[in-house]
């Protein structure tokens, strides 16, 4: 995949551009990088901080040739995209939290945004991606659940071999998917890569709704499934999901 890289100063938002962009007809590898987001979001409308040289602000249009129903794979391939860059530049053991989010001993220092567009030349997909470069900024509402790479490694990140490692990734991971059996592959990628898959006692916030159980995999689309304590399976397709630590 050839990519093409767009890049602000600051911007309101390199999803929303992104999405512009791939309306406008924008090939597959088009990326937008800001140095400084105004109205970043992440997953359910939250905003995402995003001040000056404190992340790596990033999105890429995607035009995956696979079947509709495979597409939240786009977001799991994302997350293992994100997973092999950090442990390979920085030698960081990173988890996948279901269904979005890069974790280092239980902290967040990644979120995923996908979202779809139609577009001239068919759907397009748009994936967000920002991971904290630096803990000085943070707000204290988030200052204990999140980390960087700079308070995990004691180094200052170059942001651009970062995305440099990034795009190997994504392209090398994006071949992957649209190949043969790539819904497969990028399952089995995923659930190497996530202690959320098998096994983990979580919390599940669903609309007005909180179930608590036990992970058992994940469904052909990347749907999480969750044993509730009564037997039942039940299959997550959007939630907030929590690890709940056993005492």
């Amino acid at each position: 995949m050839n990519f093409t890289i767009l890049r602000f100063d600051q911007i309101d938002s390199t999803n929303t551009e992104a999405l512009n962009q791939a309306k406008r007809g924008a090939d597959e590898g088009l990326c937008v990088v800001a140095r400084r987001q105004t109205a970043g979001r992440g997953r359910h409308g939250r905003v995402w901080v995003s001040e000056k040289d404190a992340g790596l602000f990033f999105s890429v249009v995607l035009r995956p040739t696979i079947e509709t129903r495979f597409l939240p794979l786009v977001t799991l391939m994302s997350a293992v995209v994100v997973h092999d860059t950090l442990e390979e530049l920085y030698a960081i053991d990173c988890d996948i939290k279901w269904v979005n989010d890069i974790h280092i001993r239980g902290k967040k220092v990644c979120g995923i945004l996908a979202e779809t567009c139609e577009t001239p030349k068919g759907l397009a997909v748009v994936v967000g991606i920002g991971i904290n470069l630096k803990s000085s900024n943070f707000p204290p509402e988030i200052a204990e659940t999140a980390t960087s790479i700079e308070a995990e490694t004691n180094q200052t990140p170059n942001a651009e071999i970062l995305l440099q490692k990034l795009t190997f990734f994504l392209s090398e991971f994006r071949d992957v998917l649209s190949g043969a059996n790539g819904a497969e592959k990028i399952r089995a990628e995923w659930t190497r890569r996530s202690s959320y898959a098998f096994g983990k006692r979580v919390r599940v916030v669903i609309e007005n709704e909180t179930i608590h159980g036990i992970t058992r995999g994940i469904e052909e689309n990347g749907a999480l499934r969750v044993e509730l304590d009564c037997g039942e399976i039940r299959t997550i397709h959007a939630g907030d999901v929590e690890n709940l630590r056993t005492v």
